[in-house]
């Protein structure tokens, strides 16, 4: 069984400290479907997402966002 895996970038608006970004990543690798989240510190807005399009919608990464009261656009790669 081949596993669909794309990825798609979350640009936050907010200035979130390095501390909430790895709670938010670690929130969003709790979703089914999601193999890997990076939000390295030199790119602080950018949060890139690796996950399974089957499994779970991209607009679940914005609601998590606005779950977290972060104002977020998806950016498609």
């Amino acid at each position: 069984m081949t596993i669909k895996m794309v990825d798609v970038t979350l640009h936050l608006d907010e200035d979130v400290s390095h501390e909430d970004r790895e709670e938010f990543r670690d929130s969003l690798l709790g979703l089914d479907g999601v193999m890997a989240v990076a939000s390295p510190d030199d790119r602080p807005h950018l949060v890139t997402i690796e996950y399974n399009p089957d499994a779970i919608n991209s607009s679940e990464f914005l609601k998590a966002a606005q779950g977290r009261n972060l104002h977020a656009e998806l950016i498609g790669m």
